[in-house]
C-alpha cells in the first residue's frame, strides 16, 4: 500500500512537468523510491533506437563507463524490451541457469540481484524506457510491481509526447512572420484562397504562391496539415 501511495505524488509531478528537462528531473529524483529499487534511470531514444539522452541514479560512473565498452546487445533484458516493446523482467541472477556474459558479471559486480525496463511508447514509435535495479538480498519485482511502472510509463509518453508537440508548434510560430500566422488563421477559420485574397488585398495566385511557402517552410503538404502543426 505504502508503494501505491508514494506513486501518486511522481505522477502528479510528470504531468506538471513545464519542460523535458523538468521532467527527466523529476523521475531521476523520485521514481526509484515508489518501486523499491536500489537503482534506477531512463534512456530517451531517436528514431533509429539510439540513445540521445540517458539519466541514472543510485550507480556510479564507472558502471556506465563498463555497460557501454560490453555494448547495449549483450543486454538481453533490454534488447527484449525494444523488440516487443513491453515490460521485461530480468530473471535472478543467482537463479539464472544459462552461462553468464560480461553483463551479467558487470551486473553482479555492483551487486544487482533483479531488475526491470519497461518501454515509453508514444506517437506510434518507442520514445525510450525506465529501468529500476535491486540490489542481492532484496525481493524480486512482482507483478505488481509492473502493473506501476507500467502506469509510469503511460503518463511518461503522454507527457513526452504532449512536451514536444509544444516544443514543435513554438519552433513554428517563431518562424512564421505576421502575415504568414494571419494566413494560416484565415486557413483555420475556413476561408477560400480567393476569399483571403479579397481580406489581404493580394491576388488569388499570391495566396497560392505564399501557402506553398508555407507548406515548405513547416514541412508539411496541404492546409489541414498546416493548421493542425501550427494552430
Amino acid at each position: 500500500m505504502g508503494t501505491t501511495m508514494r506513486l501518486t505524488p511522481l505522477i502528479h509531478a510528470v504531468v506538471s512537468a513545464k519542460t523535458e528537462s523538468e521532467l527527466r528531473s523529476q523521475l531521476l529524483n523520485k521514481a526509484g523510491y515508489c518501486t523499491g529499487s536500489q537503482a534506477w534511470g531512463l534512456d530517451l531514444l531517436d528514431y533509429q533506437q539510439k540513445i540521445m539522452a540517458s539519466d541514472l541514479q543510485g550507480l556510479p560512473v564507472s558502471f556506465c563507463d563498463r555497460y557501454q565498452a560490453i555494448g547495449r546487445d549483450q543486454d538481453i533484458t533490454s534488447q527484449q524490451m525494444l523488440r516487443q516493446h513491453v515490460p521485461v523482467k530480468l530473471c535472478s541472477l543467482s537463479t539464472q541457469k544459462h552461462p553468464s556474459n560480461g553483463m551479467d558479471d558487470l551486473f553482479r559486480t555492483y551487486h544487482i540481484e533483479h531488475g526491470v525496463v519497461a518501454p515509453i511508447l508514444g506517437s506510434g514509435q518507442l520514445l525510450g524506457g525506465i529501468y529500476f535495479l535491486r540490489h542481492q538480498g532484496y525481493p524480486p519485482f512482482k507483478t505488481r510491481d509492473l502493473l506501476r511502472i507500467s502506469t509510469l510509463c503511460q503518463h511518461l509518453a503522454v507527457q513526452f509526447t504532449t512536451l514536444r508537440f509544444n516544443h514543435q508548434a513554438s519552433a513554428n510560430h517563431a518562424v512564421l512572420t505576421d502575415r504568414e500566422l494571419e494566413i494560416v488563421d484565415l486557413v483555420a477559420q475556413g476561408f477560400t484562397n480567393r476569399e483571403i485574397s479579397h481580406y489581404l488585398h493580394i491576388s488569388v495566385d499570391g495566396v497560392k504562391q505564399r501557402l506553398k511557402r508555407l507548406y515548405r517552410k513547416v514541412g508539411v503538404a496541404n492546409q489541414a496539415a498546416l493548421v493542425a502543426k501550427v494552430k
